[in-house]
């Protein structure tokens, strides 16, 4: 109860302040790779894939809304497989994944690119229960506080054995850290966006997912922040199970490209 108090209180003092309303962030997002790679070895055997890899995406957001996207000098790596029938892509985001949200009416929009199909897939704002730590650090000259869940799920764990793809169903409990700035008082970031009275500037999840702005600007091209309308429309419940069937045709059918979402 005495975290709520304090997150209300930093809302109200943050309301009688004008501060920076519009801005880019480019961040960094560092990933490890979650694939086990089983059987005997041999010369046949693919190589392992790298032990992380980074790509950069970018965040604008003014006028109540936030817009994210990829920024096109990423490279995202494929890995080739087994006489070089499979390949796994490193990350989920694709070149013209988007996400745009509306802080106004908690509204989210999601441009997606899945098994060469493309989804415009809506959900809302969905909050975690945030706790204050009373830490606080200076990034990039902005004055962050720290905030921390704990989020529960499931998730997907690919695992290659004998030279077949096995995926399965596991929990997911995912220990959370974020650093927030009050003075830029907009819920925008590069995930838990629309959650935390401020900017996020960086994320670390179980210490193997993390999320780290290397560039800040007030200045950010607001024509762009604009719903997606490129897709099938469709919500995130369906997308999520329209996913799980594609790839178990995917694993049906034998060996083909396999784009997993992060």
């Amino acid at each position: 109860m005495k975290m709520i108090y304090v997150l209300a209180g930093v809302l109200m003092s943050l309301q009688l302040h004008a501060q920076q309303q519009t801005g880019r962030v480019v961040y960094e997002y560092t990933r490890q790779m979650q694939i086990r790679m089983g059987g005997p070895g041999g010369p046949d055997q693919p190589p392992p894939p790298p032990h992380a890899h980074t790509i950069k995406q970018e965040v604008l957001f003014g006028n109540n809304q936030m817009l994210r996207r990829a920024l096109e000098d990423n490279n995202i790596n494929d890995f080739p497989g087994e006489g070089g029938g499979i390949q796994i892509r490193a990350f989920g985001m694709g070149d013209d994944d988007i996400t745009w949200l509306n802080f106004t009416d908690g509204r989210k929009v999601e441009q997606k690119e899945f098994a060469a199909k493309q989804y415009l897939v809506s959900d809302s704002i969905r909050k975690q229960n945030w706790k204050l730590t009373g830490e606080t650090k200076t990034v990039l000259g902005y004055a962050c506080q720290q905030a921390t869940t704990t989020r529960y799920s499931k998730r997907m764990m690919m695992s290659m054995d004998n030279g077949e793809m096995v995926r399965k169903e596991v929990p997911d409990t995912s220990q959370v850290v974020v650093w927030f700035t009050p003075t830029v008082p907009v819920p925008a970031g590069p995930d838990y966006e629309g959650q935390l009275p401020g900017l996020i500037l960086q994320i670390d999840i179980n210490g193997n997912t993390t999320y780290k702005a290397i560039e800040v600007s007030q200045k950010a091209d607001v024509t762009a922040i604009k719903e997606p309308k490129k897709g099938k429309k469709i919500t995130a419940e369906e997308f999520n199970k329209e996913r799980e069937k594609l790839m178990a045709e995917m694993q049906r059918n034998g060996p083909r490209r396999i784009g997993h979402g992060g």
